[in-house]
C-alpha cells in the first residue's frame, strides 16, 4: 500500500530537562472543557470553544526568561513545496503530540519531549490532490476517544475523511467505507464527495460519465477541498470544506460546500446542512433568479468550534461565487457569510446571523467562533464572539443566536458595476466597538511629514475611496479611477487567530491594519479554459483582477499607524480594556531617508500577531515577517513583561501542554530556513 506508516527520528534536540517542576496547584480548567485534563490541548483551539486558552500556570512573568528551546522539529521535507507548512496547531493528547506537514497534509506523531517524529500517515495520490486549490492550508487534526480508544481525524485536501489508531497511525479497523482506488487503504477512510454531491440537482442530472472517485467532481460542476480539520462533538466527527478563493474564479457554477457529520464510531454519514437553502427550506427565498441551482463556493474553510453541554456545533462561512461581483446571484444569499449553530446530532439549524448580506468584499469569516461564560448587566450569560475581516467583534447568545448588545441594519452605498445589486443595508455592531479603521478617509492618511501625505494625497486621487461597504467599480469607469479601495481587508484573518481567557471573559484579537484594491474586468478577459483548475461552464460578466497595486508613498503603508495590534476587550462589558502595538517600528520604516530626524510612535509591524493565553500570562509573538522572540504581556494592561528570542519568527499557532512535569509552549515557525517547523520551549 502506498499510505506511508514509518518510524522515525525528524527532530533536533537542543537541550535536555535540567529541572523537574510539579503541576502548578489550584488551576481549574475552562468551563467550556470541564472533561479535558488540565495538562493537554486537545482541539487546534485549545478546547472545543476555541479560545487557545492553556490551565497552566508553571512558567510565569518572573521564570519567563529562563525559557529554552528544548528541540526543534523540521516540517519543511514533506513535499515539493515547503513554504507550503504554513497553518498548523498540533494537538497534545495523553502524551503524544500530532500535527500536519507539506501539501499532502502527512499526519504525524511527535515525542512531545524530544520532539521525534514517531509515526507519519501520507494519503495515496489522486488526480483529486492535483486539482487541489488549498493543499498547504492544513490547520491540523482531531481527536477523539471512542471506546477506550484515541482516534485521529484528518479531512485530507482530496477530500477523504480518515480516521487513524492515535498510537500507530494505522487506519481504524471496521471504520468507514473501502474505496476503490489503487493503494488507498480499505478501512479507515470515507470519500466524503458521494455524501456531499448526493441529491444536489447539477450532479443528479449529471450526463457526462459515471462519478470517478479519482478525478472527483467534474470541471464544469466545480471542486471542492478542505483546509480546516474536523471537529468533534458528542461522538460525531463534523467537517467542513473550501473551494477556490473567490478572487480567482471567473466562472458562476460552483459545488456549495455543505457541512457533512459522521459518526465517530462507525464512519457512517449522520447529516448534511445544505448552505445553500434548497426549495422548502430556511433561507432559500433570500437566492433570486433560482441562483441556488449554480451557485455554490459557501463553504467553512476556517475552523469550527462547540458547545458540548449544549450539542451544538459552530459553522462560520465565506461568501458564494465569486468575490467582487454577485450580479448572476441577487438576494442576501444565506448562509453565505453567516455564522450558524447547529444541533451536532442531526445537522438541523438552531440559529443563524448573517454578518454580511449578498458578500462581494471577500469579507468572509476567517477564524472560529469563540465561545465564553460571561456576566452581562449581572446576568451570567453564554456568548459567542466571531471576530472578523471588518474589525467587529458580533457578539451573541450562543444558545439563542440573539445579539447580546444591538447590531443594527445601517443603509451602505448601492453598486455602480453594470448587473450589479448590493443589499442596500448592512448589520454593523453597536458593541464592542471596531477595533479597525472603518473604510478609508484622507484623515487616515499618512502625515509623518508633510511631503509623505502630500505624495499619499495625490496616491489616493486615482482610486474610489470610502466607507467600510465601498462598493467596487470596473475598469474603465467614467470618473477614471483605477479602481475601488476596501479597508479593512483582513483586521482579523486566520494567520493570527483570536484567543480568549474564559476566567475573566476578556477576548484577546489579533489584527493588522490594511487596504485592498481590486480591478474588475470582464470575466472573459481573465478565464483559463485549459488551467485545471478552472471549473464551471458559465463565464461572469464580471471577474476581479487581483493586482494588489494600491500602496503608499516610498514604500511605505499609506494610512497612520498602528500597523498591526493586540487588542483586549471585556466581553462583560463590550468595552476595550487596552491596545498596544504587535512588536516595534521595523528597521526600514525607523531608517527610511524621508523619515530621518522625524519623532513618530512605534507603528508595530506589518504581521498578525500569535496569542495564547495562560492563567498568568498572555503570550505573543509577532507573526511571520515580525521578530523572532516570544514575549510575556500582562493580560490586564498589555505591559511586556519578558521577552525570550526563539530560532525563527512564530506563526499561525501557539500551543501548550504539561509533559513528564514540566511545561511546553510550542510555537509555529517560518524563516531563517526553517519554514513550517515547531519550536517547543521549557524552562531550563
Amino acid at each position: 500500500m502506498r499510505f506511508s506508516l514509518t518510524l522515525s527520528i525528524g527532530a533536533i534536540v537542543l537541550a535536555p530537562a535540567v529541572d523537574q517542576f510539579p503541576v502548578a496547584a489550584g488551576v481549574r480548567l475552562s468551563a467550556q472543557e470541564p472533561d479535558a485534563a488540565a495538562t493537554e490541548w486537545r482541539y487546534i483551539g485549545g478546547d472545543a470553544a476555541h479560545t487557545r486558552y492553556s490551565p497552566l500556570s508553571q512558567i510565569n512573568a518572573d521564570n519567563f526568561e529562563n525559557l529554552e528551546v528544548a528541540w526543534i522539529w523540521r516540517g519543511d521535507n514533506y513535499g515539493p513545496n515547503p513554504l507550503a507548512v504554513s497553518r498548523s496547531t498540533p494537538l497534545y493528547v495523553d502524551g503524544m503530540l500530532y500535527t500536519v506537514a507539506g501539501e499532502r497534509r502527512t499526519v504525524v506523531a511527535l515525542d512531545p519531549a524530544t520532539g521525534e517524529t514517531l509515526w507519519t500517515f501520507r494519503e495515496p495520490h489522486t488526480t483529486r490532490f492535483d486539482r487541489g486549490m488549498r493543499n498547504g492550508y492544513g490547520k491540523g487534526v482531531a481527536f477523539s476517544d471512542v471506546d477506550g480508544r484515541g482516534v485521529i481525524y484528518i479531512s485530507s485536501p482530496a477530500f477523504f475523511l480518515y480516521a487513524l489508531d492515535a498510537k500507530t497511525g494505522l487506519p481504524l479497523e471496521d471504520w468507514g467505507t473501502p474505496v476503490p482506488l489503487p493503494d488507498f487503504p480499505q478501512t479507515g477512510v470515507v470519500d466524503l464527495l458521494p455524501d456531499l454531491l448526493r441529491g444536489w440537482e447539477p450532479w443528479e442530472s449529471w450526463d457526462g460519465g459515471p462519478y470517478d472517485p479519482d478525478f472527483g467532481i467534474p470541471r464544469e460542476l466545480g471542486h471542492i477541498t478542505s483546509s480546516s480539520p474536523p471537529i468533534v462533538v458528542n461522538g460525531v466527527v463534523v467537517v467542513g470544506n473550501s473551494a477556490e478563493q473567490g478572487y480567482h474564479q471567473t466562472r458562476i457554477e460552483m459545488v456549495p460546500g455543505d457541512i457533512l457529520g459522521y459518526d465517530a464510531r462507525t464512519g457512517a454519514n449522520k447529516w448534511k446542512f445544505h448552505v445553500i437553502p434548497r426549495p422548502g427550506e430556511f433561507g432559500h427565498e433570500t437566492w433570486e433568479n433560482d441562483a441556488w441551482q449554480r451557485t455554490g463556493d459557501v463553504s467553512s474553510w476556517a475552523p469550527m468550534s462547540a458547545d458540548p453541554e449544549r450539542g451544538l456545533v459552530y459553522i462560520p462561512t465565506n461568501p458564494p461565487t465569486i468575490d467582487f461581483f454577485g450580479g448572476f446571484r441577487p438576494g442576501d444569499g444565506l448562509f453565505g457569510t453567516s455564522v450558524i449553530a447547529l444541533d451536532v446530532q442531526t445537522g438541523e439549524r438552531v440559529w443563524h446571523f448573517q454578518t454580511v448580506h449578498h458578500d462581494i468584499w471577500n469579507f468572509d469569516n476567517p477564524t472560529a467562533p469563540i465561545a465564553l461564560d460571561v456576566v452581562v448587566d449581572g446576568q451570567p450569560t453564554p456568548i459567542l464572539v466571531q471576530t472578523t475581516k471588518q474589525g467587529w467583534a458580533y457578539t451573541f447568545n450562543r444558545e439563542t443566536g440573539e445579539p447580546i448588545w444591538p447590531i443594527v441594519e445601517r443603509p451602505v452605498p448601492p453598486s455602480e458595476v453594470p448587473g450589479e445589486s448590493l443589499s442596500p443595508t448592512q448589520p454593523f455592531p453597536t458593541k464592542p466597538a471596531a477595533y479597525e479603521m472603518q473604510g478609508l478617509t484622507v484623515d487616515d492618511l499618512i502625515d509623518f511629514t508633510p511631503q509623505l501625505r502630500a505624495e499619499a494625497l495625490e496616491i489616493v486621487e486615482h482610486y474610489r475611496i470610502g466607507p467600510i461597504f465601498n462598493p467596487p467599480i470596473e475598469t474603465g469607469h467614467p470618473s477614471g479611477q483605477r479602481s475601488f479601495v476596501s479597508c479593512p481587508n483582513g483586521a482579523t484573518n486566520i494567520n493570527g487567530p483570536t484567543s480568549a481567557d474564559p476566567l475573566s471573559g476578556i477576548l484577546y484579537v489579533s489584527t493588522r491594519r490594511g487596504c485592498r484594491s481590486e480591478n474588475i474586468v470582464p470575466g472573459q478577459d481573465l478565464d483559463r479554459p485549459d488551467d485545471i483548475m478552472t471549473t464551471g461552464a458559465t463565464i461572469a460578466e464580471w471577474a476581479v483582477l487581483n493586482r494588489g497595486d494600491f500602496r503608499g508613498p516610498q514604500g511605505l503603508p499609506i494610512w497612520k499607524p498602528p500597523y498591526s495590534q493586540v487588542v483586549a476587550i471585556d466581553m462583560n462589558t463590550g468595552e476595550h480594556l487596552w491596545a498596544v502595538p504587535n512588536g516595534d517600528t521595523p528597521d526600514y520604516i525607523r531608517n527610511h531617508e524621508a523619515l530621518q530626524g522625524v519623532e513618530f510612535p512605534n507603528t508595530g509591524r506589518l504581521s498578525y500577531p500569535i496569542t495564547m493565553v495562560t492563567p498568568t500570562l498572555l503570550i505573543t509573538a509577532e507573526g511571520a515577517g515580525g521578530a523572532a522572540v516570544l514575549r510575556a504581556v500582562d493580560k490586564m494592561t498589555g505591559e511586556r513583561l519578558a521577552t525570550v528570542e526563539i530560532p525563527a519568527p512564530g506563526q499561525y499557532g501557539m500551543m501548550g501542554y504539561m509533559h513528564d512535569d514540566q511545561q511546553y509552549i510550542v510555537v509555529q515557525i517560518a524563516g531563517r530556513g526553517m519554514p513550517g517547523s515547531l519550536a517547543a520551549l521549557r524552562l531550563r
